[in-house]
């Protein structure tokens, strides 16, 4: 009985840094937001193995990547500085 014990503490002791590495790690990646997880055309770990097996999914994230880092059209030299919606004035700076 005493040797049963024994083993069990042994392998608590080896499974439990595991099962906190595990943890820490599920936690860092949930709580990012989705633009943060995946931001670079890349895609971190696993964006060798999406341009691989998925080149349409990675295509597609280089795509939302550019359109998220476009600038801003600039307006025409005739058009006015603000926009009247209703009861509203918008300054468009």
């Amino acid at each position: 009985m005493d040797d049963t014990i024994g083993w069990i503490w042994v392998a608590a002791w080896l499974v439990a840094p595991l099962f906190m590495v595990g943890v820490a790690v599920h936690f860092i990646f949930t709580k990012k937001p989705v633009e943060e997880k995946y931001s670079s055309a890349g895609g971190g770990l696993v964006g060798v193995f999406d341009a691989v097996w998925s080149p349409s999914a990675h295509e597609a994230g280089i795509e939302r990547d550019r359109q998220t880092k476009r600038t801003a059209p600039a307006p025409s030299p005739g058009d006015p500085p603000w926009t009247i919606d209703g009861d509203r004035i918008r300054i468009d700076v």
